[in-house]
């Protein structure tokens, strides 16, 4: 799954080990994504989707930069190519946020440009107090491109999104929190093992309950009230044929914690 000269780390956490770990691995250039790191994730993420023992999925980094955003080397090396560049990174991104199982980004350091859009491609959202964020495009002569201007009023409002997407500015921790764009700030020392705990404690539901409230959150943003009551109502159809619904009521009454199959 993870090649020798990969440009990222794949380890498999938690107590039952059915967390998946993937740590950018690209620091000498601020885990700038290129080509080759966007194709390692779109190819990373299809093979997930097959493992019915994967539960949550957390992006990290070591380092001072979870990451910097594209590779500008890269994207002008492109030339008329670049639309390429553009689609491949909306693709990547919208395989993330349509993952089945929860995505968890545990943000240190930059996440600017591309990196704060591939933040908003997770689900969840915890940064160190260190972490600095930043739609830095409209300072270069860009704009966000791969979701950025759809996902980030979706998350923080129209109004905020429009100011820091067009001044570009840098904003702290603190901010990203009182905003939303972020659910928790943490120290630095203790992000991996903030990540992880919040991955254990969302690993314990049932899959498919997971799966199914993850798709309706996703619906209801894209659609109407009406289309996230259909996305609903689907999902808790599925639920109620699972032998996960039968072991969840059944540990309620044991007072005891369910043992979730998935099935």
């Amino acid at each position: 799954m993870i090649e020798k000269n990969s440009l990222l780390q794949l380890d498999y956490v938690g107590e039952n080990n059915n967390i998946v770990l993937i740590t950018l691995n690209r620091q000498k250039v601020l885990n700038a994504l290129n080509g080759k790191m966007l194709n390692e994730l779109s190819n990373l993420f299809k093979s997930l989707k097959e493992k019915k023992d994967v539960r949550v999925v957390i992006i990290y980094a070591e380092g001072k930069s979870w990451s910097a955003g594209a590779d500008l080397k890269w994207t002008a090396s492109l030339g008329w190519r670049v639309m390429r560049a553009i689609k491949k990174g909306q693709k990547v991104f919208s395989q993330i946020e349509n993952h089945p199982t929860p995505v968890i980004a545990a943000i240190n350091g930059y996440a600017l440009g591309g990196g704060i859009e591939l933040a908003l491609s997770c689900d969840i959202r915890i940064a160190a107090e260190t972490a600095l964020f930043g739609f830095t495009e409209t300072t270069i002569g860009l704009l966000p491109s791969w979701g950025g201007t759809y996902r980030f009023p979706n998350v923080v409002g129209l109004s905020v999104a429009e100011d820091l997407i067009l001044t570009g500015r840098r904003f702290s921790a603190d901010e990203a929190l009182k905003i939303g764009l972020i659910s928790e700030k943490v120290p630095l020392e203790e992000l991996k093992t903030k990540a992880i705990e919040k991955a254990e404690t969302i690993a314990q539901n049932a899959p498919i309950a997971l799966r199914e409230a993850k798709k309706a959150i996703k619906k209801g943003l894209s659609s109407s009230i009406d289309g996230g009551y259909r996305a609903e109502a689907k999902g808790i159809k599925k639920c109620f044929r699972t032998k996960d619904i039968r072991e969840g009521i059944k540990s309620v009454f044991e007072k005891r914690k369910p043992e979730f199959k998935g099935e």
